[in-house]
């Protein structure tokens, strides 16, 4: 189809300030924001940059306020010394200003890449620009280069440090997370039953934890709280989606709750049996169960990542079960979901030499995935979140582990 009028776009905006009603209440206060905002124009100032161009979901979230949803289309959050400004889509309307911080500035689709004028306009050409090196695509780098004629430098990694200790009410956020994983692990827990589908158990349990949410966090948004409720073959993968698979007696079952609360993730897992485990999936229950308070215990400020995962790795050994271990031992909490989000430098692995202090927040959540076909077979795993704090770590889960308590009677 042809239009008589090409040009009809010829005078709309590139971009324009769309301050739709007044600001929403955010997950954490001003102050919270300003101490944010803080550490990241120190990590400028420390490498001579003149601006901050965060173009991922959690470093938006973190330092805004305002968790976008892509669905294609490229956003940021600018940083310069005196001000801070999303950039986000005209197709959101106003939820990016209310759910700011601070300014917004909407960018309209009438001509191709209005997204990097707005940037422009922002932090003008020529300058010394930060960017998330593992976030900008190779088609947005390009295209940073061609508006911006930028010297970038990757402030990912500086980032990144930055959200690994979390504040005081990031760590009250996050106790609030464990408290509802809880909530939609008593409802799971009360939906198995022989006949059963998955999914009709993980859409009980992802119901009581969005309801709590609603209850308890009502200026929320409430998006993404999920639970993968797995039995059977499918528990050989942490991350194996819900299924229509029916619940059948001697199943192995895997426990995964994961409230949402304004992009903060957290997590409860546990191994379930449906009826008595039979001996080889007890023991290797048992052993798992093991690994696990071992981890705990391992959890403290001084310690090392690599080194806490060295220590369950020799205790597996010993069991004859480390060739089974699936993934590393536990990761940080924050800004993270299953599709955004990752503190690299706090995970639980072999090649990770942090060392914990307090205001970190991290899992144990050892992992055994037994082959199809051998005693025991299926993927067994506990997960708690711990948090560091002055007086020393603290278990804030609440959930039971371990076949005293997680073997549903037939």
């Amino acid at each position: 189809m042809t239009y008589a009028n090409q040009s009809f776009h010829a005078d709309r905006p590139a971009h324009f300030a769309f301050p739709n009603g007044d600001k929403a209440t955010l997950p954490f206060s001003p102050a919270e924001y300003e101490r944010r905002l803080t550490g990241l124009r120190a990590i400028l100032a420390a490498q001579d940059l003149d601006a901050a161009v965060i173009t991922s979901m959690h470093g938006v979230a973190y330092y805004s306020g305002f968790l976008y949803c892509a669905f294609g289309r490229p956003y940021a959050c600018v940083v310069t010394p005196d001000r801070v400004v999303t950039v986000s889509a005209n197709i959101d309307g106003g939820q990016p200003w209310r759910r700011s911080v601070g300014e917004n500035l909407v960018y309209t689709d009438w001509t191709r890449d209005n997204y990097w004028r707005a940037i422009r306009d922002l932090v003008g050409q020529g300058k010394r620009i930060g960017i998330e090196g593992d976030h900008l695509t190779l088609a947005q780098a390009a295209k940073l280069d061609e508006f911006l004629g930028a010297v970038t430098h990757d402030i990912a990694p500086a980032a990144m440090q930055q959200r690994m200790v979390k504040s005081a009410e990031e760590i009250a956020l996050i106790r609030e997370g464990a408290r509802i994983a809880d909530v939609g692990g008593a409802a799971v827990r009360d939906a198995i039953r022989p006949g059963t589908r998955e999914i009709n158990v993980a859409m009980a349990g992802r119901d009581a934890m969005e309801l709590e949410i609603a209850r308890s966090h009502p200026d929320s948004e409430l998006r993404d709280t999920w639970v993968w409720f797995q039995s059977g073959l499918n528990t050989d993968g942490a991350h194996n989606p819900v299924t229509t698979r029916a619940l059948e007696p001697g199943d192995i079952l895997s426990l995964n709750t994961f409230p949402m609360i304004s992009g903060y993730y957290t997590a409860l897992e546990r191994t379930l049996f449906l009826g008595d485990p039979d001996p080889a999936s007890l023991q290797i229950w048992e052993a798992n169960v093991a690994a696990h308070e071992l981890g705990l215990s391992l959890i403290k400020a001084g310690a090392t990542c690599s080194g806490i995962c060295r220590e369950i790795n020799a205790f597996f050994a010993d069991q004859d079960l480390l060739q089974y271990r699936s993934f590393g031992y536990g990761h940080s909490f924050g800004v993270l979901s299953h599709y955004y989000g990752r503190e690299a430098g706090l995970e639980l692995r072999e090649d990770i030499d942090t060392v914990l202090t307090p205001g970190m927040v991290i899992s144990m959540e050892p992992m055994l995935t037994i082959p199809d076909g051998q005693p025991g077979a299926g993927g067994y795993r506990e997960h708690d979140i711990v948090v560091l704090t002055d007086a020393g770590p603290e278990n804030i889960t609440g959930f039971p582990y371990g076949p005293a308590h997680n073997i549903v009677p037939l």
